[in-house]
């Protein structure tokens, strides 16, 4: 049996997964980084994309739109901004999502505009990926 690590997966509304895993692919905000048994310790952000989670019961994957995740050698705990498990991602997900991402960028001052730029790319590549309209926005 392939070696494990704990893993966790929470967000402010609810504990998606508490699981043991084999590997953890996280979509990291300076690159997308895999998270295996024995890793060494390390702290990172989150960008908008999907999270999987590879267990002996098979893959889970998670759209996630920021947060950090922490790794060490014992396990990995993912804090998301928020997380959804891809089996429940619809299109009034994204729209919402989109919505709420135009309405800061169009509240932000000069500074915040790159950043919330990224994340609404970042968000329209989720949707595509997960076969949506991401021009619904």
């Amino acid at each position: 049996m392939a070696e494990t690590m704990q893993f966790e997966l929470v967000s402010p509304e609810r504990k998606l997964l508490s699981a043991e895993a084999t590997a953890v692919q996280i979509p990291g905000a300076d690159g997308d980084m895999t998270a295996m048994p024995n890793h060494a310790a390390t702290i990172t952000t989150l960008r908008p994309g999907t999270l999987s989670v590879h267990t002996a019961a098979g893959n889970q994957d998670f759209v996630v739109t920021g947060g950090f995740a922490e790794i060490n050698a014992e396990g990995t705990s993912v804090l998301a901004e928020r997380a959804v498990p891809v089996s429940e991602f619809t299109q009034a997900i994204f729209d919402e999502l989109m919505t709420e991402a135009v309405n800061m960028r169009d509240n932000a001052d000069a500074e915040m505009l790159d950043d919330l730029a990224k994340r609404a790319t970042e968000l329209a590549a989720v949707a595509s990926q997960l076969g949506l309209n991401p021009s619904n926005a």
